[in-house]
């Protein structure tokens, strides 16, 4: 576990950002974890104001690759569907993680559905190989589960955060 340094809030070890207050977490028992450096918090700022508002507004939605840090600002959709494009597949996923080795990571193609209703945002595994894991935890295909802002989820080996306002 880790305890946010700015409100006191206990996340999983892994966590980046403070589900409560969204403060940077730094997980010192985390020994492979190597610890952001000032120039990289100062660059967000920077790459934020090229973002217009009209596109900030519509992205209520941000995911983070934990391996690399990358985040991936997603659409104002209701329903996107996460997994990897394959050459001459009929059907397609909203997020395509083949850039990040989701192949070598077992991301299925069509992997799991985030939905939006109202102020609720749920996953929802869609009979992938390798399982979607909320928190750690295995999740059931086919069953929508709550996420909370700042919920670690895994597609098969593929580790992201979830960030969203609502």
């Amino acid at each position: 576990m880790i305890i946010c340094p700015n409100c006191q809030h206990q996340e999983i070890s892994g966590a980046l950002f403070c589900s409560d207050c969204g403060a940077q977490l730094v997980d010192e028992s985390e020994t492979n974890t190597k610890a952001f450096t000032t120039e990289r918090i100062h660059d967000v700022p920077v790459v934020r104001q090229v973002v217009s508002q009209a596109e900030e507004a519509a992205n209520w939605l941000t995911i983070q690759i934990l391996e690399n840090g990358q985040l991936l600002p997603l659409p104002d959709r209701t329903e996107i569907t996460l997994g990897r494009i394959v050459q001459d597949q009929p059907f397609m996923p909203d997020i395509d993680f083949s850039p990040y080795n989701a192949y070598e990571n077992g991301v299925s193609r069509l992997h799991a559905v985030l939905k939006r209703d109202q102020r609720k945002i749920t996953i929802m595994d869609l009979g992938s190989s390798n399982g979607t894991y909320l928190n750690g935890k295995k999740i059931k295909a086919n069953i929508a589960s709550p996420l909370r802002n700042g919920d670690l989820v895994s597609l098969g080996k593929l580790k992201l955060q979830i960030l969203f306002k609502i």
